[in-house]
């Protein structure tokens, strides 16, 4: 235990999974002092992946995906603060001020506010009947509510990204008619490559998903109810529920205001921390500085939220400890489970490896001339395995047996020594 933490107070901004990881990292690090945890969302902290997977298709509470039990909290002395909006940081006096003018002094401040969900300036859309995002346990209820109380069960998409596509997925499972509205002329573009974007499109049509694309989104009229999903190309689609997919919005705005830092993100350090001292900023709101790929980036992931979490944590308890982690990701729609490692924005050549025994096994390699970037594996653990190993290592790997399926799919034979 660090006795000179005794006296001290360290207030976390934001309980999901980055907020919630640091604080019982911090405990664990031996910090003695108070710890209080401050979110918006009155529920228990919950993990969010399957908000739009196995959570929007069950019927189970949303306690059953608790982040941790409620007597955790308790047993590490970790105060919860619930349903509680913070309005203000005051750096230089070192507290925080609620929305109702209460204030609370921190020796160190960790933000993880994460981010919340754009809503487009649609015409019509604030007059919608059944019009949600899909970011909070409370948005899945009124989605699964709605639908459950529909009687057509038609539900539109706006936003051809994982989300959207998980979304139609679950959608889809309970028995909806689902349309996916993507406004680029293919669904994942700013993400994967066009194999991959045509390749989940496929999987939705096969599955009776309508996914179209170029369709962008101009206008939504609502009587009594029902809601007419207008195109610009004039197409229109009836929808009784309608999920908005389209991305999301920083929440930075109270860390600006501030004086932090702040660069698609809030700017922090190789140590978590920000241009302040003794606060810090973790998770989906953090932009911060990847060694491996060399640039200052902000990841929306679980394992980045999950590693930082744990970087400021040591970095408080006074051991200096730097964020290095390749980035991974994963989707699951259907029977379909995608694993993505490493990040593929600049690649100019890719490897596509299908394996023989299961047409929906396969793998995409994204090179930038020589140098591995990332992988995205269907239904493959090994190649995902494989390229976080290349990739980390960086790995030179021979392209031509790599798509040769005839040359072992292991490093001894794939990496030019």
């Amino acid at each position: 235990m660090l006795e000179h933490t005794q006296n001290q107070t360290c207030v976390v901004i934001g309980a999901s999974h980055a907020g919630v990881n640091f604080a019982f990292s911090l405990r664990k690090q031996g910090y003695a002092g108070n710890i209080t945890l401050i979110d918006i969302d009155p529920t228990l902290p919950y993990h969010r992946p399957p908000l739009s997977k196995a959570y929007l298709t069950s019927d189970n509470d949303i306690a059953s995906n608790a982040l941790k039990a409620a007597d955790s909290y308790i047993k590490e002395n970790i105060k919860l603060m619930l349903g509680t909006k913070v309005a203000k940081i005051d750096a230089e006096h070192k507290h925080v001020i609620m929305a109702d003018g209460t204030n609370i002094q921190f020796d160190q401040l960790v933000i993880a506010t994460g981010a919340r969900p754009f809503i487009p300036p649609i015409e019509g859309l604030t007059t919608a009947s059944n019009l949600y995002p899909l970011r909070t346990a409370a948005d899945v209820t009124k989605i699964k509510t709605a639908l459950k109380q529909s009687e057509h069960k038609r539900v539109v998409i706006i936003g051809g990204g994982y989300i959207g596509l998980e979304t139609a997925a679950s959608m889809q499972k309970l028995g909806a008619q689902v349309t996916v509205l993507e406004r680029e002329e293919r669904i994942l573009a700013r993400v994967t490559a066009p194999e991959m974007s045509s390749f989940f499109q496929q999987l939705h049509a096969d599955n009776g998903v309508n996914v179209l694309t170029s369709k962008n989104v101009a206008s939504i009229q609502t009587n009594n109810g029902h809601n007419q999903v207008i195109c610009a190309d004039g197409e229109q689609f009836d929808a009784d529920v309608i999920v908005v997919g389209v991305g999301i919005r920083v929440n930075s705005e109270i860390a600006a205001d501030a004086g932090l830092t702040e660069d698609n993100g809030i700017h922090v350090n190789e140590s978590a921390q920000t241009n302040v001292k003794n606060i810090y900023a973790i998770g989906d709101c953090a932009y911060h500085y990847n060694p491996h790929f060399a640039r200052f980036i902000r990841l929306e992931s679980v394992q980045n939220a999950l590693d930082q979490g744990k970087v400021a944590a040591a970095n408080i308890c006074g051991k200096d400890t730097q964020y290095d982690t390749i980035p991974w990701f994963w989707s699951d729609q259907y029977d379909i489970k995608l694993q993505m490692v490493g990040l593929s924005q600049g690649y100019n050549k890719i490897v596509k490896r299908t394996e023989p025994s299961d047409n929906h096994k396969f793998s995409v390699w994204y090179f930038k001339d020589d140098e591995l970037l990332a992988v995205d594996a269907v239904n493959n653990a090994k190649a995902y395995v494989l390229g976080t190993k290349f990739i980390k290592n960086r790995s030179k790997v021979d392209k031509q047996k790599l798509a040769d399926l005839t040359v072992d799919f292991k490093a001894d034979t794939l990496v030019i020594n």
